[in-house]
């Protein structure tokens, strides 16, 4: 009888016995597929952008690509495939960040040099790059539905300002930034 109970005994701890290594490593599984879902579906709606241009005066942003511009945010968008743009920055297209200082409605004014956007001086045009290349002054009158003046506070900025820039529309858009750096 006591063997039996021995054997019974036996028999039941090696019936269920928690395998620390298993559950660790299912447990592994499950936190990584659901961090992995997380950042692609992240990844899907935002980007990382770190800026190289001396126009903007942050040089890290996180893009939000499902936003809709607002007057003093930060805009991403690529730019016109413009003989001046190509010259200065490839033909390969990459992203321009610029701020939105008109929005649709808005009506753009040129006084002499300066920029008008809803009657506030948003910028001082110049007639020449700094290569001495022929610069065209950018559009004026109303902003159309779905296009955004932009610019920056820099004085050599390449924006709106000009027509090889124009204005940033929505095709063109790639996100709303938030300065990270």
């Amino acid at each position: 009888m006591g063997l039996a109970a021995s054997n019974a005994a036996e028999a039941a701890s090696m019936r269920w016995r928690p395998n620390r290594r298993r559950w660790a490593a299912i447990g592994l599984l499950v936190v990584g597929g659901l961090a992995y879902q997380a950042i692609t579906e992240w990844r899907d709606t935002h980007g990382l952008l770190i800026n190289t241009s001396e126009s903007l005066p942050n040089w890290a942003f996180v893009i939000h690509r499902t936003a809709t511009p607002q007057r003093g945010q930060y805009v991403f968008f690529v730019p016109p495939a413009d003989p001046l743009v190509i010259r200065h920055f490839g033909a390969k297209k990459q992203m321009f960040g610029k701020i939105v200082y008109g929005m649709p409605g808005d009506t753009v004014a040129h006084r002499g040099a300066e920029v008008l956007v809803a009657g506030h001086v948003v910028g001082r045009m110049k007639p020449r790059t700094r290569f001495g290349e022929a610069l065209a002054a950018g559009p004026v009158g109303v902003i159309p539905s779905g296009c955004y003046y932009v610019g920056t506070p820099h004085k050599d900025g390449f924006d709106s300002r000009y027509a090889a820039i124009g204005y940033a529309c929505a095709k063109k858009i790639v996100g709303v930034g938030e300065a990270i750096l």
